[in-house]
């Protein structure tokens, strides 16, 4: 049986830290992804989550805290949330969390549209088994969490 570790990758100017840890169920993405070669970058997490759902923990959290992401960045992302939700058991939780500029969240709740900003994902995740939660973060400009909130259980 292939031996399974945990996956860290220090973050770079056009790349995003990668700390995936399997005994905790934490799963972090941060800094900037923009990467010219975002196969490079993602096939390594991708291949990683596809061997971890075959035993995560209770509660896994998969934390997206990407300030900037290209386009070839978010179909890998879609990718990997897509192996994450093929979590088997109902009795699991995957919480997706995003953290967003603040700014940004105030005028989304003022507006009613936090909720709707977020509708694509949760066409993503219409035939998970597992619990599915997502949580939004507001975040100033030192990077501290504001205001948060839960948008889908």
């Amino acid at each position: 049986m292939k031996e399974f570790n945990n996956l860290y990758v220090e973050q770079t100017p056009k790349t995003p830290q990668v700390d995936l840890n399997q005994y905790t169920g934490e799963l972090i993405l941060y800094g900037k992804s923009i990467p010219e070669n975002a196969a490079k970058v993602y096939e390594p997490i991708f291949n990683w989550v596809s061997e971890y759902i075959h035993n995560p923990r209770s509660t896994t959290n998969f934390r997206i805290n990407l300030e900037y992401f290209n386009t070839s960045s978010s179909i890998w992302l879609v990718k990997i949330l897509k192996i994450l939700i093929q979590i088997k058991n109902p009795d699991y939780v995957l919480i997706l969390h995003l953290y967003i500029p603040l700014e940004d969240f105030e005028d989304m709740e003022e507006s009613g549209d936090l909720k709707d900003a977020f509708s694509p994902i949760s066409d993503i995740l219409y035939d998970a088994v597992v619990s599915i939660g997502i949580k939004v973060y507001g975040i100033d400009d030192q990077e501290k969490i504001v205001r948060d909130k839960l948008i889908f259980i």
